[in-house]
């Protein structure tokens, strides 16, 4: 059931003037060009990707997972006909979500991450960030929202070999993301093929094939990245304004999105 609280942000999102923020200056260009899309803009497909450290204090793991069930469940009724999909891995330390929907459900989704966060004492999430942000997608990488408890070892360091423990070298950030993005693409791919007129539930997919998944000390890595936006870093830079110079269409402001 919603606080009053949550409807409040809702309601104060839906009465928001986005006109001047990022994406929505860029829609506007786009509908200048392309007046068909005037009725459609609302109906876009977008993409969020998450990470998250999980606190030492979560005893289970699947209470994440009902979390954002029940998430999801309160977003898909406010907003109705924006149908919620993709994927939560929850690691032993750590998780990654992929939710594909309208722009209104992913901002909701990042201040609900925001709100756990600032929370003085929350057991569910730790230090979430922003991997990736993708705008108008022509098609959905999951046909439906589910998350599956993974019981993987960490791979973290170097890789052992005969004489100890071999240096590897560091990757930068940009690599580590397009890695994990990668690999999630290729994942939700197999899985489209894999579900398609089979009862076989996804957690079996899943483990059918764990080489597949982002390896957890990627995440890791992630997540000790200051150069990563928290939620709350997004969502402001979001609504940041944008000054644009209309003869050279450059864009001016303190945005930092990872968009693609």
């Amino acid at each position: 059931m919603e606080t009053s609280s949550q409807l409040l942000s809702l309601d104060q999102k839906k009465e928001e003037d986005v006109g001047t923020s990022l994406f929505h200056c860029h829609m506007k260009q786009r509908r200048l060009f392309n007046p068909q899309e005037e009725m459609v803009c609302k109906f876009l497909l977008h993409r969020l990707i998450v990470v998250s450290s999980l606190p030492q204090q979560l005893a289970d793991r699947k209470d994440l997972g009902v979390h954002y069930e029940e998430l999801n469940q309160r977003l898909q009724r406010y907003y109705q006909g924006d149908a919620i999909t993709g994927l939560l891995l929850l690691y032993p330390t750590c998780m990654l979500h992929v939710i594909e929907s309208s722009s209104e459900v992913l901002v909701s989704l990042l201040q609900d991450l925001r709100d756990m966060q600032e929370r003085p004492h929350c057991v569910l999430i730790e230090a979430p960030r922003v991997l990736v942000m993708s705008h108008d997608l022509p098609s959905r990488l999951f046909q439906q929202w589910s998350y599956k408890v993974l019981n993987v070892l960490a791979r973290v360091g170097g890789m052992l070999s005969r004489d100890g423990p071999e240096e590897e070298e560091e990757e930068d950030t940009d690599t580590l993301v397009s890695t994990t993005l990668s690999m999630l693409l290729k994942l939700g791919n197999h899985l489209l093929k894999a579900t398609k007129g089979s009862k076989m539930p996804l957690g079996s997919v899943l483990d059918e094939v764990p080489e597949m998944l982002v390896p957890q000390d990627i995440l890791v890595q992630l997540l000790s990245r200051e150069d990563l936006l928290s939620p709350q870093q997004y969502l402001q830079a979001y609504h940041t304004p944008l000054h644009i110079l209309i003869d050279s269409g450059h864009a001016f402001g303190s945005s930092q999105l990872t968009t693609v």
